[in-house]
């Protein structure tokens, strides 16, 4: 029947390397893109949360408003997370006071909450059920709070354990590696394993980000945010040109 073929298809990307490759780069550029907001036009942490926020809002709108998948649109929402999630985890961390412990137990709780109450109501949280606008909902809140959880873990593990930007990515690329492993050589829950893979590529993102456009003395090549965020982008636009992307199967 007709309805049934309408509902074959989820509304994301089928689960890829170029998924993941272009994941990290919407990732990195979040970093660098929301750090341009906030610290270099000096709005602000709540001001460029605000603006992203807004932004969030509408590409969210936008993608569930669709009829089916489209990778530019899909993409540039996840753009608006990771971006909303760096200023926003930054206001958390620093401008609240918690600190980065309190920020990352915070947005963890969260993320958790999220997925507990997304299974409870429909049963599932795998992203081949996203295709409804109610899962698609579910879906983007928790997206959007992994990648806040992500830069503030990210942040954690730079600056508070000492480990710097190339220590941090050292672990969170080891960490991807172990999930990868898993994936392919036992039989965990391949839709645990996409959430802690999806999880970890944004404190991947986070450190990298930081360690392109903060300063020398800090570890950072001091690269300009503005010129930073525009490789990225023009990174992610050639990936989506060059490989297709199909929608999952749902």
């Amino acid at each position: 029947m007709n309805n049934s073929a309408e509902h074959t298809l989820s509304k994301v990307p089928e689960v890829t390397l170029i998924f993941w490759m272009i994941k990290i780069a919407a990732t990195t550029l979040g970093e660098t893109g929301g750090d341009a907001v906030s610290m270099s036009m000096n709005l602000g942490y709540l001001i460029g949360t605000a603006i992203f926020g807004a932004v969030f809002l509408i590409a969210v709108l936008a993608q569930i408003m669709a009829k089916s998948f489209h990778p530019f649109l899909y993409w540039a929402t996840i753009i608006a997370t990771t971006t909303v999630g760096t200023t926003l985890a930054d206001f958390a961390d620093r401008s609240l006071g918690i600190g980065y412990a309190g920020g990352s137990t915070l947005l963890f709780a969260l993320l958790m909450g999220s997925l507990v109450v997304w299974h409870r109501s429909q049963g599932s949280v795998s992203i081949a059920t996203v295709s409804t606008p109610k899962v698609e909902m579910f879906y983007w809140i928790t997206i959007m709070f992994s990648q806040t959880l992500g830069t503030a873990l990210g942040d954690w593990t730079a600056d508070t354990a000492g480990l710097g930007y190339g220590g941090g990515a050292l672990i969170f690329s080891t960490l991807l590696g172990l999930v990868a492993a898993a994936y392919y050589w036992t039989s965990i829950s391949r839709t645990v394993l996409f959430w802690a893979a999806f999880i970890l590529t944004r404190p991947l993102g986070a450190v990298v980000g930081d360690f392109l456009d903060k300063p020398m003395n800090a570890g950072g090549l001091a690269l300009n945010r503005y010129s930073a965020s525009a490789v990225l982008m023009a990174i992610m636009i050639t990936c989506i040109l060059l490989f297709r992307q199909r929608a999952g199967k749902a």
